[in-house]
């Protein structure tokens, strides 16, 4: 059986969605730089550096807890939406904003108490500790991820493309007073903490009203069956929230180690060195959450054989958009930093080619795990990037001891590329012992 290719039309949307995310993300990459340069700015490296490792700590638990609701709404409510069964895609919903109120729960305690707890031993100064569990209840509005599920299903990448400014912007105008009046830390961690409550309301009213103008909330119920008639839910829901969480090991977790080996300066020029690196990466990786929908609905209504050519087209796409970005910051890399950020943080250049460097090689591979999950083998990701993940932490601290930063960076690349490897040979296996509906590569 010769797979079918996948219909123009469906990379045209996923590219126009991309584009309308762009859209979003561009202005959020820009008033992000923008709000990182005037804490930096104001603070100093040092109290940056504070104020970095506090807020990734509690990145750092939401990332955990949470269960990624929305790849559950997509990989469950796609078939019940486009056939028209309210009643079951209501299901779908109600199970996933349970998820959400589960990771809000555990998040927010175990993050209070962790940043409490383990704060000093992270690199954070003993004074510290207590704004450091007050931040983490921001948990309760980083954790849920439902309502960014349903307007990803709905095709709403338009509303979704302002979440990300609406946080930037509020810390932007927090970020300028706080240097106009030459504010403490608290005041900048209050800042970021109501940028990320701002963000939150946004996308959940969105997502409130838009469920609203489709006739779904008429007789909703929180109560009723959550996995009845949907297999393999809870084990899906964990698969999903086991391979983010192990995800962190090469965001926050890394931060968290260099704040932990090296202390919060160093850990203030890695998180720069990320962001900058990131906002470089991010055009090409906005091609992922439009992906995973047209993935979902594909697998629905059982073309396989499309799902493996959309996705390495897309891959393709994003692999030479990245590359190209890479080879912008070897040469401008430094004075950006240093325009920005001020001449103390220029020395993060090295570090941040290393993280570009593995963000391109993601890029190239992004489109291994929305087919992984899409076709109902999250497990298969949540191995690979454990056993990648394990194997970067065990190497950090003596790349961080012997090379500093650079090291760091390098023993990222090298993870990445190997966490790329396996999930490729993994998806070669499944596409073997399907070749008659699939092929990839």
């Amino acid at each position: 059986m010769i797979a079918e290719p996948p219909r123009d039309g469906v990379l045209r949307r996923v590219l126009a969605n991309t584009g309308v995310l762009l859209g979003g993300r561009a202005v959020n990459a820009v008033l992000s730089l923008g709000y990182m340069a005037l804490a930096a700015r104001s603070l100093g490296i040092g109290a940056f550096g504070v104020l970095v490792l506090i807020n990734t700590f509690a990145q750092f638990v939401s990332d955990v807890a949470k269960f990624q609701a929305w790849q559950t709404i997509l990989h469950f409510g796609a078939a019940p939406l486009a056939e028209g069964r309210r009643e079951d895609f209501q299901q779908v919903v109600r199970f996933g904003l349970v998820l959400d109120l589960i990771s809000v729960a555990f998040g927010v305690c175990v993050g209070a108490a962790g940043a409490w707890l383990f704060g000093p031993a992270l690199g954070l100064p003993e004074a510290a500790r207590g704004e450091a569990a007050v931040y983490a209840l921001s948990v309760a509005v980083l954790a849920p991820t439902a309502q960014v599920g349903l307007l990803r299903l709905f095709d709403r990448f338009g509303l979704l493309a302002a979440q990300g400014a609406i946080s930037s912007a509020v810390r932007l105008a927090g970020g300028a007073l706080g240097m106009a009046i030459d504010a403490p830390l608290v005041f900048f961690l209050a800042t970021w903490a109501l940028g990320s409550l701002a963000a939150f309301a946004y996308v959940a009213a969105a997502a409130a009203l838009e469920m609203r103008r489709r006739g779904l909330w008429t007789g909703f119920s929180w109560t009723g069956p959550l996995t009845a008639g949907l297999p393999k839910a809870w084990r899906f829901a964990w698969a999903t929230n086991a391979s983010s969480s192990v995800d962190v090991a090469f965001t926050h977790v890394a931060t968290l180690s260099v704040g932990a080996l090296a202390g919060a300066a160093d850990a203030g020029l890695w998180r720069v060195a990320r962001q900058i690196a990131d906002a470089l990466a991010k055009p090409a990786r906005l091609l992922i959450p439009a992906l995973y929908p047209e993935l979902a609905k594909l697998h629905a209504s059982g073309r396989a054989g499309a799902m493996g050519q959309l996705a390495l087209r897309v891959g393709l796409l994003g692999g030479a958009a990245a590359t190209l970005l890479l080879l912008v910051a070897v040469f401008a890399g430094e004075a950006l930093l240093a325009l920005v950020l001020g001449a103390e943080f220029a020395a993060a250049r090295s570090t941040m080619i290393w993280q570009l460097g593995a963000a391109v090689i993601g890029v190239w591979a992004l489109p291994l795990e929305p087919m992984l999950v899409s076709l109902g083998r999250p497990g298969v990701v949540v191995w690979v990037r454990l056993t990648a993940a394990v194997a970067f932490l065990a190497v950090l601290p003596f790349a961080i001891g012997t090379y500093g930063l650079p090291g760091a960076g390098a023993a990222l690349v090298g993870a990445t590329l190997a966490m790329a490897a396996g999930m490729l040979v993994r998806l070669r296996q499944i596409a073997g012992s399907r070749r008659s509906d699939i092929k990839f590569l």
